[in-house]
């Protein structure tokens, strides 16, 4: 599990880095793509493809600006983009929504990011009543707030991404209480979470520290119509910082 890695290292801050989506008519893949994402983005098409290149172009930058090499050097490991394969010793995370792709890198250290849009969820009552735990569906169904249920969410997100599951059977191993209190499954004593609002989202990072950190967060200009890998460079951008904490070990 992500959780357990060999690589750890506490002092380690997170780096966040987004760009916009590029809109266009569909193009040629670019020759950068590997076989696994060529193979996977030809199943795709029209806003979907372009976001699906988008976030491969920007995981590229993030390794890239982190490992101080040229983003053409650049490239994931194979499949689930959760670590570089070059160069390596860089753990990722990738979330995109809505026109807006996220990645986070952080050095030989698990993370997991979660990007949502500050935008209402209409059905978010049933959604803590099947998978949340009695205690977040007290209190969470007490506030009434769908902003509060989508930072429990993004937390759950960003949780299951850095400690290497899936959804399914695990939205409990994480249990967020009141006043943003969290407690999770795993045995270690510095996992750390960061909440901030940017560009109109929700982003939320969990990373493994001696001590809980702002991510570095940076917004970079959106990639180019035929995704070539220049450097791209950063833009302005406003974020707000929500709360940090750390995530308590849960009791058995």
């Amino acid at each position: 599990m992500a959780g357990s890695s060999s690589d750890f290292n506490p002092e380690s801050r997170p780096s966040v880095w987004l760009c916009h989506q590029t809109d266009g008519p569909e193009i040629a893949h670019p020759h950068w793509l590997t076989d696994y994402e060529r193979q996977t983005a030809s199943k795709f098409s029209g806003p979907r493809e372009r976001e699906y290149l988008s976030s491969r172009w920007l995981i590229r930058q993030a390794i890239g600006k982190s490992a101080q090499m040229a983003p053409d050097l650049c490239c994931p490991v194979s499949g689930r983009p959760n670590a570089s394969g070059t160069p390596e010793g860089w753990r990722l995370s990738l979330s995109h929504s809505q026109g807006l792709s996220a990645c986070a890198t952080l050095s030989g250290s698990p993370i997991g990011l979660d990007l949502e849009p500050c935008q209402r969820h209409a059905q978010w009552q049933k959604v803590v009543k099947r998978w949340f735990s009695p205690v977040e569906q007290e209190w969470l169904f007490r506030e009434d707030d769908s902003n509060t249920f989508l930072k429990v969410w993004t937390l759950k997100e960003a949780w299951l991404k850095a400690t290497g599951r899936g959804i399914a059977g695990n939205l409990q191993t994480l249990e967020v209480r009141k006043n943003f209190e969290i407690y999770g499954d795993q045995p270690e004593q510095d996992w750390q979470a960061a909440c901030c609002y940017i560009e109109g989202y929700l982003l939320t990072v969990v990373y493994r520290g001696s001590r809980p950190l702002w991510p570095e967060i940076t917004l970079l200009e959106p990639p180019p119509r035929d995704f070539a890998l220049v450097d791209a460079e950063p833009m302005e951008a406003y974020w707000e910082p929500l709360f940090q904490r750390t995530i308590r070990r849960k009791s058995p």
